[in-house]
């Protein structure tokens, strides 16, 4: 009798690791798909430079802009120049999520608040990332302030209208059933509000860190001596696009990484959620 209820337990066993073992292959390969474009489009451009359809001069091969970032690193100005523009892109994403997400919560829990302030909000939304630079250089002088002031400013706007709009759009029908459990106003947010704001607060957070990557840009226009917008106006004044481009891949890379640390580090604030694009993702 043991042995009859054993083996079916047993054989259950592994049926069910031989299942989980192309689920774990899959789980880590998926990611490795993102990156079949671009070298397929980095592949196909060094095949056709090699064949002499193109001299790559304005638009080098991907060997040459691998060899340009080798010789940065090797010389030390690729660790110094990425490490400034990162230390300026955190300090200005810390700064523009706080003031987005206190605003942003403000005015979309509170009526008064948001016909006060969403009006000037939108309206400062749109003046172009340049026209703020020669008032912060008047304001906050050319160094690191006024770069990190205009990085936050760019990370703001998104973090604010996603938090807005996230709390403007929670079901009524859940809030009614909170006052009814006569939920006290932080058991009301922490309960109800929070875990309905979170799956569009941390879009709106990637949102904002993309903002931020394009504003350092500008910020490091600003009369910088070192970061990878310094790496870009040093290539166009000297005619290297190999460089240009270089940092070009480097912001780009910097840009997707540190996009994949907020969807690691949010995961498990949304693992409730039971959405479509999970079960695709799992598919």
């Amino acid at each position: 009798m043991a042995m009859t209820v054993d083996l079916p337990a047993t054989e259950r066993l592994e049926t069910n690791m031989q299942a989980a073992q192309p689920t774990r292959v899959r789980r880590y390969l998926r990611p490795l798909l993102g990156l079949l474009l671009p070298v397929a489009v980095a592949l196909g451009w060094e095949v056709i430079v090699w064949l002499g359809f193109s001299n790559g001069r304005l638009v080098p091969p991907p060997s040459k802009v691998f060899a340009t970032i080798v010789a940065l690193a090797a010389s030390g100005e690729l660790s110094r120049h990425t490490v400034a523009t990162l230390l300026r892109v955190v300090s200005g994403f810390a700064l523009g999520v706080v003031a987005g997400t206190m605003l942003g919560a403000i005015s979309g829990y509170w009526g008064l608040a948001r016909r006060l302030l969403d009006p000037t909000v939108q309206a400062l939304r749109a003046i172009p990332s340049i026209a703020w630079v020669p008032l912060f250089i008047l304001w906050l002088g050319i160094f690191e302030t006024s770069k990190v002031a205009l990085i936050a400013v760019g990370v703001f706007f998104p973090v604010y209208l996603g938090v807005m709009g996230a709390i403007l759009s929670v079901d009524r029908k859940i809030v009614e059933v909170g006052r009814i459990f006569r939920l006290s106003g932080p058991a009301m947010i922490r309960r109800i509000l929070l875990p309905a704001v979170l799956p569009a607060y941390v879009v709106a957070l990637r949102v904002g860190l993309g903002l931020g990557w394009m504003f350092v840009v500008a910020a490091e226009f600003m009369g910088a001596s070192e970061g990878l917008g310094y790496l870009l106006i040093d290539g166009q004044q000297l005619g290297k696009p190999a460089q240009i481009v270089a940092a070009i891949v480097i912001f780009a890379i910097l840009g997707k990484a540190t996009d994949w640390l907020i969807e690691i580090a949010t995961a498990p604030l949304l693992r409730w959620q039971d959405a479509f694009g999970q079960h695709m993702g799992a598919a």
